[in-house]
């Protein structure tokens, strides 16, 4: 591609994202990343974060840090197969596996990594996967790299599932088929009807996979995930999951069988071809399991501030979808309109950013309202009168 092709390319497509409104403004923060932001000098509200728990700022976990650090060093120094396993790698993998009360886990430098990188693990061009059209991008893309049929299944709808299931078993064209779903999508809130796929999964012989980035932390015994959420410990093949929401920290990881881990320790290109995670990362994550085992206080107050917020916006007439968890959207009739609805919050002290759906079918424009376990009470009424003003001043209430 020459340079005047390239440029021409980058015209194109900037200016086709500007005018489907994909192009995100990114914000630079002048703080941690807490229930208050300070942004261009000002302090605002902050329902944009997925620090739920407040363990990116939690002093513990910043400590833990900070001793894994000093002890190992700023970083890993190797791909984990080469020079990068260090035993606090080890330690955090067997905390993750006794949370989540599966047999072994593997963890990687990001959840995205662990659905690009295990997905193509498992699953090539002989295969079939059955996935929830609003699953997330990264699951997406691992489909797309494995090389596998890729059968999209109506959001949530287990009969379109079974239907689709069943025209692909009874096909004998794929050697083996997976479903995969979000555990809690993160676009509305709503919670993966994991019995009834499970059910089906049984039934038909597929694999089951079940990326719990929002879930981790959240839901379940501890923040355990959907496997105890739904009673359905042993009966998940794959439950991902992330560290760097309700966790705080970065990284993500993958639970199931000694069997699978052994194997995705031999096949999976993020953890065979990049450099592990930080020992400060490793450290803080181990903390944050602690912190969770200790009790359910945060997890708790994350979910009576959900619940709050839930129920003030819709009072005032907010249309706040079917959201089951703390993820609290605000539906618009045009993506446009939720634009300017943002930048109206924005001079109210609220931030609250809309989700661009680049890659979910979804025809209305959403703020996705993020409450955490640390905003107090004054905060989420600062907000609630931020969107009753600006509700009124446009019309929508």
């Amino acid at each position: 591609m020459s340079g005047k092709t390239l440029q021409e390319y980058l015209d194109r497509s900037l200016k086709d994202m500007n005018e489907q409104k994909l192009l995100a403004e990114i914000s630079v923060f002048n703080c941690c990343n807490g229930p208050i932001i300070k942004l261009d000098g000002r302090e605002l509200i902050n329902l944009s974060s997925t620090n739920y728990l407040g363990f990116s700022n939690n002093p513990r976990i910043i400590e833990a840090s900070i001793r894994a650090t000093e002890k190992y060093g700023a970083g890993s120094g190797g791909t984990r197969v080469l020079s990068g396993t260090l035993d606090i790698h080890e330690e955090l993998e067997q905390k993750l596996a006794e949370l989540v009360h599966m047999e072994a886990v593997i963890t990687y430098q990001s959840a995205y990594n662990c659905n690009i990188g295990v997905i193509a693990a498992i699953m090539d061009s002989h295969d079939a996967i059955l996935s929830d059209t609003y699953n997330h991008s990264s699951i997406i893309d691992g489909c797309i790299i494995s090389g596998a049929k890729i059968i999209y299944y109506e959001h949530s709808s287990i009969k379109d599932l079974r239907k689709k299931a069943k025209e692909a078993s009874k096909s004998g064209l794929y050697n083996k088929i997976m479903v995969i779903t979000d555990g809690i999508f993160s676009v509305d809130g709503d919670i993966a009807k994991l019995q009834d796929i499970v059910d089906i999964a049984e039934e038909m012989d597929l694999i089951t996979y079940v990326d719990d980035a929002h879930a981790t932390g959240v839901i379940g015994q501890n923040g355990s995930g959907s496997g105890t959420h739904h009673d359905l410990v042993g009966k998940i093949d794959l439950q991902i999951g992330t560290l760097s929401k309700a966790l705080g920290v970065i990284g993500g990881y993958v639970a199931g069988s000694r069997d699978l881990i052994e194997l995705l320790k031999r096949k999976s290109s993020p953890f065979l071809y990049s450099t592990s995670m930080t020992p400060g990362a490793v450290g803080a994550a181990i903390e944050a399991i602690n912190i969770l085992n200790e009790n359910t206080e945060l997890i708790d107050k994350l979910w009576h501030n959900g619940r709050y917020l839930k129920r003030e916006l819709k009072k005032l007439g907010f249309n706040i979808g079917q959201s089951e968890t703390p993820i609290t959207p605000c539906i618009f009739s045009s993506g446009e309109i939720a634009q300017q609805f943002s930048k109206e919050l924005f001079k109210q002290g609220v931030y609250a950013k809309v989700l661009n759906f680049s890659s979910i079918p979804i025809a209305a424009g959403r703020i996705r309202n993020m409450p955490s376990a640390i905003h107090d009470e004054s905060m989420l009424n600062k907000a609630i009168r931020a969107y009753e003003t600006v509700g009124k001043n446009m019309g929508i209430i």
